[in-house]
């Protein structure tokens, strides 16, 4: 039998192939990453809140029905939690 095939009929270069495939876009992943990391710090060296700048990106993502389901269910979140809740039914006894 050829070198490049094992014993279950795969070609040993396709599969070596598409292994090298994704550790390079694995390498070029990190690399983006490594980009991204210094663009945020450059936005907090002058300043920025990069939290902020995070939930931007994040809401850019979003239609504009997504973003206002998102917005009206923080808003209703926030004002739950400002309404004073009632006692518990044995506290109140």
């Amino acid at each position: 039998m050829s070198d490049t095939i094992d014993t279950v009929g795969v070609a040993g270069d396709r599969i070596r192939s598409i292994i090298e495939r994704v550790e390079k876009v694995e390498e070029e992943i990190k690399d983006l990453m490594e980009a991204k990391k210094e663009i945020f710090m450059e936005a907090k060296g002058e300043g920025l809140d990069v939290k902020i700048l995070k939930e931007i990106l994040k809401l850019r993502k979003l239609d504009q029905d997504e973003r206002d389901e998102h917005e009206t269910l923080l808003d209703v979140y926030m004002r739950a939690m400002d309404t004073p809740s009632r006692a518990p039914l044995a506290e109140a006894a």
